[in-house]
């Protein structure tokens, strides 16, 4: 079985699903969490630049249709360090 390809909403490189992190817009309860839930999803590169990139131009909240709280932004950086 070939594996699952997800491209990250900053730098937009390609690459398996597990390289990246995954933030989820739960359905139906439009609320924004880390790594588990159905529904929309959005990627991003475990890369400071990547992470900043899309703190600054609100990638998260564009793709994930849906405007993240600080919170996920803080254990994002928490998981860089």
């Amino acid at each position: 079985m070939k594996p699952n390809y997800r491209r990250c909403i900053s730098c937009r490189k390609v690459a398996p699903k597990e390289a990246f992190w995954r933030i989820v817009r739960v359905y139906p309860s439009r609320q924004v969490q880390l790594d588990q839930g159905m529904g929309r999803s959005a990627y991003l590169c475990p890369q400071e630049s990547c992470l900043r990139l899309a703190h600054k131009k609100n990638r998260l909240g564009r793709a994930l249709k849906a405007s993240p709280p600080d919170s996920i932004y803080q254990q994002l950086w928490g998981r860089l360090k």
